[in-house]
């Protein structure tokens, strides 16, 4: 196991790791009822900071939760950083409800935020993945949210790992592509890039938004078959960018890293700049 970062923020404060402290009644903790924000700083900079505050305000809203400012949420990200004398990082930024009994919905006092700063691992060139026997539910209350509540996505990516696939890719209930774990998809059929519209279930990713802003994309549902048969496809998230993948089930894929998967990485690149 790596070692954890020496500090973290907490509610305004840097505080040692070994020191922080939630309350037993944290509704994060009980009942899984917050939400967060993942990306990464890297070349001296965040990376569209204010596109992820403005999808923290969606799923603090979505769920009731105390919306930070702009100002707080960048002040904890930088503040963690410097703490831990970091560079570059994978930045996490959680939003829970607060203290409150866990048969209710009822919390006392403020919401708790926490900011935590890791290490920016490099991703390997390609990724294999796997199709999960479990089902995004698009009509869930917690469809499109980053929510806290991620046991199935821990489960499904064990599922994952178990079957030697670093991502696990869900279908929806209606049987069409969704989403994998904590990335979008996206596939090359007949010459056009199509990936799964908001309506899937799946998260408005922050990177597939700049995909989809910077290059020609179709939004459309894609029944699993689709991707299953699929002779090129890639991931998208904010600390993988675009990644191609190079296997399904063990089937490799006939184009790694082709044509269109090389333009919407350029055009990634380019929207990053400005």
């Amino acid at each position: 196991m790596s070692a954890l970062p020496e500090f973290v923020w907490l509610n305004g404060d840097v505080v040692r790791t070994s020191e922080a402290r939630l309350s037993p009644f944290e509704h994060g903790f009980t009942v899984g009822n917050g939400v967060f924000e993942t990306l990464a700083f890297r070349d001296g900079a965040f990376v569209a900071l204010e596109r992820h505050h403005v999808r923290l305000i969606h799923s603090c809203t979505a769920m009731g939760l105390q919306v930070p400012s702009l100002e707080v949420f960048r002040a904890g990200l930088i503040e963690v950083m410097k703490a831990n004398s970091m560079t570059e990082a994978r930045l996490r930024f959680t939003v829970s409800a607060g203290e409150g009994l866990p048969a209710t919905n009822a919390v006392e006092g403020n919401a708790t935020m926490l900011a935590v700063a890791t290490p920016l691992k490099p991703w390997p060139p390609t990724e294999s993945v796997v199709i999960v026997p479990w089902t995004r539910n698009e009509h869930d209350p917690l469809a499109g949210i980053k929510s806290t509540s991620y046991g199935g996505n821990v489960r499904a990516l064990a599922h994952a790992k178990a079957h030697g696939s670093g991502e696990a890719i869900f279908a929806n209930t209606r049987g069409h592509l969704c989403e994998g774990t904590g990335s979008n998809v996206f596939v090359v059929r007949d010459g056009r890039l199509l990936t799964p519209p908001l309506s899937s279930g799946c998260l408005a990713g922050v990177t597939r938004a700049l995909v989809i802003e910077s290059s020609t994309v179709i939004e459309q549902d894609i029944p699993i078959e689709w991707f299953e048969q699929a002779n090129e496809a890639f991931l998208t998230s904010s600390t993988r960018d675009v990644h191609p993948i190079a296997a399904i089930h063990g089937r490799a894929l006939p184009v790694v890293n082709g044509e269109a998967t090389q333009r919407a990485a350029v055009a990634l690149r380019k929207a990053l700049l400005g």
